[in-house]
């Protein structure tokens, strides 16, 4: 995660936003911690800081724009 402050509400919120438009399970891993990433409590129960690595893994392979768009967000982070 490159966000200074690391996945925090806002952020947590845009990922599960674009995680909730696929019609398949999205999923956010940090070590052996899997969560839905539809869900921002979820996310945030990963406690994920800067620097943090996190894994996504999503049921339908199909949908690699929304991979992208998900994957780009957590790996730039968001301009604050």
């Amino acid at each position: 995660m490159a966000n200074p402050l690391g996945i925090h509400a806002r952020p947590a919120a845009m990922i599960a936003k674009l995680a909730s438009s696929s019609g398949a399970k999205v999923w956010l891993i940090k070590e052996d911690e899997v969560v839905d990433a539809g869900s921002i409590i979820d996310i945030l129960t990963l406690g994920c800081s800067k620097g943090t690595e996190v894994t996504l893994r999503m049921e339908n392979h199909a949908d690699e724009k929304l991979f992208m768009e998900i994957a780009g967000l957590i790996e730039q982070g968001i301009e604050e």
